[in-house]
């Protein structure tokens, strides 16, 4: 397995796994019932599980051209310091960016934000050079 491939399973990982703390939030502050269902109201959810449902809807807009491209990549038998590099910063990137938006933390959520698209764009270059 490439390390580009590892980064790709390991963000892919963290991404299916980013809803369970909003999740278990979103049952803590109402009905079971509602939860599961669909209530006239919106649900009650504290503004770190607001700010962490987005910060996922955002982690899935990001990880399909990151997956498109480091699939591209292996396919094409594209792996070099660069890819593998522009796949870590991606990784972390991502990492750092749901913990920063989680916590409300503006300036640093959007660099992360920036490193991680940088690392789709290197990866892009690579492949389409």
């Amino acid at each position: 397995m490439t390390p580009e491939l590892k980064y790709l399973a390991m963000i892919s990982t963290f991404t299916a796994l980013m809803w369970i703390p909003y999740i278990l939030n979103e049952l803590a502050k109402n009905r079971i019932t509602d939860a599961v269902g669909y209530p006239d109201n919106p649900l009650i959810l504290s503004p770190w599980a607001e700010r962490l449902k987005k910060a996922h809807y955002n982690a899935i807009e990001n990880l399909a051209p990151f997956a498109a491209l480091v699939l591209v990549a292996n396919a094409l038998d594209i792996s070099n310091a660069a890819t593998t590099s522009a796949a870590a910063a991606f990784f972390w990137a991502r990492i750092v960016h749901a913990v920063t938006y989680a916590l409300g933390i503006p300036w640093l959520r959007t660099l992360s934000f920036a490193v991680g698209w940088g690392g789709i764009i290197c990866i892009a270059w690579q492949v389409l050079k």
